[in-house]
């Protein structure tokens, strides 16, 4: 007998993400700006871990204009490169979202997405278009973290031993700020602000008691003109000076966290375990960017405190 018979068969690692086929189940209307739906299958019973959810990232493929989604082989460990060696016209769109509730019953895997509808022309997109036209059967591609993987891929909220934490978003951060409230210990303290459409878009969201959420619709207001100045007023900071939103045109979206910056800063992450108040700011990209100039520049809040995200970037078509 060989010593090849007798030697220990090597265990496969697997990916930390999962790409599988995932199907329509329910569509829900939830506010003038919110669709809800939730999503099912075989294919996603490896798919992110209940109750460590958070603000996770997910990746949706949705079909081209042949409706037929892409032939991606979805057991290919390099599922991104198989992806994108399919043909352009053939490969679909895809978006990135937050996962607004993750089920594991008797039926399976139950993933939830809220999709902001932006239709106005010039605004919406191929995600918002689809899901304003989904239904019971329809199916798109979905990426995430695979279950049980230490690493907790896709997650950036991580507010340490913060005593309090201050969430802010737009539409787009608003799942994300719900799951992370809903996911987070029961005695967490601290605020979130969201700014939304219309006073008709407030979700409900379980929070911790602690913490005070407060919706600030826009109405006919330019997109952060609610947010920025509530943001301010709540840190101290004289808002009497009219507002600008910083241009965010021609920059790549903002994206530092307290263990990651997208511009190459150095950060002392070693301060994020010991600061009094953690700061996570998602959303449209001029936004992002103006909050961070007034938190870090204006008021002085150590980077090490702060999440900056930028989601999307008002009149351009995001991609990914």
């Amino acid at each position: 007998m060989s010593s090849e018979t007798n030697a220990p068969t090597a265990t496969r690692t697997r990916p930390s993400f999962v790409l599988g086929l995932a199907e329509v189940k329910t569509v829900e209307r939830v506010s003038p700006s919110f669709v809800r739906i939730t999503f099912g299958g075989d294919e996603l019973d490896e798919f992110g871990t209940p109750g460590d959810v958070f603000d996770v990232r997910i990746k949706l493929v949705f079909p081209p204009a042949s409706g037929i989604l892409p032939p991606v082989d979805r057991d290919d460990d390099d599922w991104w490169g198989a992806y994108l060696a399919v043909p352009e016209a053939e490969r679909g769109s895809m978006r990135t979202y937050s996962v607004r509730d993750l089920r594991v019953g008797p039926d399976g895997t139950e993933i939830v997405v809220d999709f902001v509808l932006h239709l106005e022309p010039g605004l919406t997109g191929p995600a918002s278009l689809w899901a304003s036209t989904a239904a019971p059967g329809d199916a798109v591609l979905m990426a995430g973290p695979r279950r049980g993987r230490p690493d907790r891929g896709g997650i950036e909220y991580a507010p340490g031993d913060a005593a309090q934490v201050c969430l802010v978003g737009d539409e787009t951060a608003a799942p994300a700020i719900a799951r992370i409230l809903e996911d987070a210990p029961r005695d967490l303290r601290g605020i979130a602000f969201i700014e939304v459409p219309q006073a008709a878009d407030e979700l409900a969201i379980d929070a911790p008691k602690g913490v005070e959420v407060h919706w600030l619709p826009r109405g006919d207001a330019a997109h952060g003109l609610r947010v920025i100045p509530t943001v301010l007023d709540y840190l101290g900071e004289s808002t009497g000076d009219a507002i600008v939103v910083q241009d965010a045109e021609g920059e790549d979206m903002v994206w530092e966290t307290p263990v990651y910056s997208g511009s190459g800063e150095r950060i002392n992450a070693a301060d994020t375990a010991t600061a009094e108040r953690y700061f996570w700011i998602a959303g449209e990209s001029g936004v992002v960017t103006t909050l961070r100039r007034h938190l870090v520049k204006g008021l002085g809040i150590d980077r090490a405190q702060v999440a900056f995200m930028g989601y999307w970037r008002r009149g351009v078509a995001m991609r990914g």
